[in-house]
């Protein structure tokens, strides 16, 4: 049979084991919070920069269209300038 005294270290030594458990996990945790805010704010830099891209991809399909309509004129040009005869 166990004695008191060896009960309260067994006791303590649960405590300790709790204690060193509940730090770990702390320090886990604010590492945790810390990628998080990493993440966030990669996150939000991908977002602007998703913007920006499909803001180009706009731009450059508007000067495709912008290009088409010029191509299609020049062609028009030369037509006519075929039936002159020049």
């Amino acid at each position: 049979m166990t004695t008191e005294l060896e009960r309260i270290k067994i006791l303590e030594t649960k405590v300790s084991q709790v204690l060193e458990y509940v730090q770990k996990l702390t320090a886990d945790n604010d590492r945790l919070k810390q990628l998080v805010k990493e993440l966030k704010g990669e996150k939000k830099e991908c977002e602007d920069q998703l913007k920006k891209l499909v803001k180009m991809d706009e731009e450059v399909k508007r000067y495709e269209a912008e290009r088409e309509a010029l191509r299609g004129k020049i062609e028009a040009l030369i037509s006519q300038i075929d039936q002159i005869g020049l």
